[in-house]
């Protein structure tokens, strides 16, 4: 799994908000798009492609905690997390390497030079069982 991440303050350049950093502007967001449309492209037609998605806002978060045996439920964003998950891949790959070769890929999506300069992405295997976890 290819996971990106990105803070309330990145959502809200994107709408073309300003809050705190610059707001992008409607080329670069259309540029970042047209990116991603040809990055999940390409791994479609390569067969590595198993599913996609990008997630809402954080604004758009509810956290579910547990406080003395009940659960308790609070609507975000979290002003103790600055980056959360915006997004993933789940690829089906020949290698770990192969799934990081994919994954550095990302650095080429045309963003603002403020995003590209603190962008990255995690690079995790999915368990199919508890013995992978224990192993």
């Amino acid at each position: 799994m290819i996971l990106t991440y990105a803070s309330q303050q990145d959502y809200d350049g994107m709408a073309g908000q300003a809050s705190g950093k610059p707001a992008w502007s409607a080329e670069e967001f259309a540029a970042m798009g047209a990116f991603m449309e040809a990055f999940n492209k390409d791994l479609a037609d390569s067969g590595e492609l198993v599913e996609t998605r990008g997630l809402a806002a954080p604004v758009h978060t509810r956290r579910i905690g547990g406080q003395g045996g009940a659960p308790v439920v609070t609507d975000g964003p979290y002003a103790e997390t600055q980056e959360v998950l915006a997004g993933y891949w789940i690829v089906e790959c020949e290698s770990f390497d192969r799934a990081t070769e994919i994954a550095a890929r990302l650095g080429e999506c045309p963003a603002p030079a403020h995003v590209a300069a603190t962008a990255y992405a995690d690079i995790r295997p999915i368990t199919e069982s508890r013995e992978e976890l224990e192993g």
